[in-house]
């Protein structure tokens, strides 16, 4: 079997370029000169028979043509990479994580640390940006993301779900003498008072939830922040029970009430469907999967 190629050399520097969105910045990448580095681009176009970049000053952007190659081009040379640590029969480098917030403080930072002991020549980098991270284009090896479990292109493992309950401190909750029924929650400030968990939660309780009657708390947008806001006595905050156990097993917050709100969504690990088998990303999945394989036993076991 033949293929038809362009010169490795220059398909590497287009896609720095590409991911990098600079041609200074990718011949420092690859230890060349810029007159080099757009040597090999010029290369490429003249094989390519149309432009790839767009130049302006001080600026570049990608053609149509360039926009279609350059995902390619990236995952090219991330599954050339894996096969290369694969054949050498090993996991090393850097591990991009990308994750939310709450996620990555009250999960993930308390165990990381275990991980890495284990695994000294692999380095776990976590990104905790909200928004959607694409996967070839931002550089990433793994997600752990709330939802349904189904993104295209991505194979997507369940860890548990993402079910929430009111929590505050047992400071707060005895200045009020004590939060036995859920109306009682109105005698507290509540955390994002707008976020529609409340109003799913009370429902679940049996309870319509009544606006008129909240005390609004802290609106900080994110559960670890309504969190601290919670420990600090500032309001009830309504969070993932799963996240927080550790801090309702040493009595620094309570749960008052069993019953959970949910929305459907669960978090779930997500790689590319193709490097599902790279070391790196089998090693970190069968490590998450195992630290949470007992909530998911006690939500089996849950009525």
């Amino acid at each position: 079997m033949s293929f038809e190629l362009p010169p490795l050399g220059a398909i590497r520097v287009f896609e720095a370029t590409a991911r990098l969105g600079s041609f200074t910045k990718a011949a420092e990448e690859l230890g060349m000169t810029q007159s080099a580095a757009s040597y090999q681009i010029k290369v490429l176009e003249e094989r390519a028979g149309t432009p790839l970049f767009i130049r302006k000053t001080r600026q570049i952007a990608l053609t149509e043509a360039g926009e279609q190659l350059a995902p390619h081009a990236t995952g090219a040379f991330s599954a050339l990479a894996d096969a290369w640590v694969a054949t050498k029969g090993g996991a090393s480098g850097v591990l991009s994580v990308t994750t939310i917030q709450t996620f990555a403080s009250n999960w993930l930072a308390v165990r990381l640390g275990a991980f890495q002991l284990m695994h000294p020549d692999l380095a776990v980098k976590v990104d905790t940006s909200s928004r959607m991270a694409d996967f070839v284009r931002d550089g990433m090896d793994i997600g752990i993301r709330t939802g349904t479990g189904k993104w295209p292109g991505l194979t997507a493992h369940y860890l548990f779900k993402a079910d929430y309950t009111p929590m505050l401190s047992p400071r707060l909750a005895a200045s009020v003498g004590g939060i036995r029924h859920p109306e009682d929650l109105y005698k507290v400030a509540l955390c994002c008072a707008d976020d529609p968990w409340w109003k799913i939660w009370f429902e679940a309780a049996g309870v319509p939830f009544d606006p008129s009657r909240v005390i609004a708390g802290p609106a900080l947008g994110t559960q670890a922040y309504d969190a601290m806001a919670a420990l600090t006595d500032q309001g009830a905050a309504i969070l993932t029970r799963n996240l927080y156990t550790a801090l309702l097993a040493t009595g620094q917050l309570i749960q008052p009430f069993e019953t959970l709100g949910s929305d459907g969504d669960g978090y779930w690990l997500v790689h590319s469907e193709s490097r599902r088998n790279t070391p790196k990303i089998k090693l970190f999945r069968d490590w998450v999967l195992a630290e949470t394989a007992g909530i998911r036993e006690q939500e089996r076991q849950r009525p």
